[in-house]
């Protein structure tokens, strides 16, 4: 696979960036910036993009660890909505019996 990677350059670079950009708004974001700062953040993100580029060519996994991340993110994210499911199931169900028994 990484003969592939390494055959096709601006889609290794491509998913580099989008991997790392997902990662960062769903993790180092905390309030929206404004246009400029925003730009410059890309800006920046594509820069250390094409620096983990250098090392994915080098034969370094970082697509591969980029990916367990963000799966392991998805994972995440999958949890809380099942716990909040059951959760408010939960609330339901003890205000269906607070509301039965009055």
């Amino acid at each position: 696979m990484n003969e592939w990677f390494f055959e096709h350059v601006w889609i290794t670079y491509a998913l580099i960036y989008a991997l790392v950009t997902y990662v960062y708004n769903k993790v180092f974001r905390v309030r929206k910036l404004p246009l400029l700062k925003d730009a410059i953040i890309y800006l920046l993100i594509g820069v250390g993009s094409f620096i983990l580029l250098i090392f994915q060519m080098f034969g370094l996994p970082i697509i591969l660890s980029l990916s367990v991340a963000v799966g392991l993110m998805l994972l995440v994210r999958v949890r809380y909505f099942v716990e909040g499911r059951a959760k408010r199931k939960a609330q339901r169900d003890a205000e269906g019996r607070a509301n039965g028994e009055a």
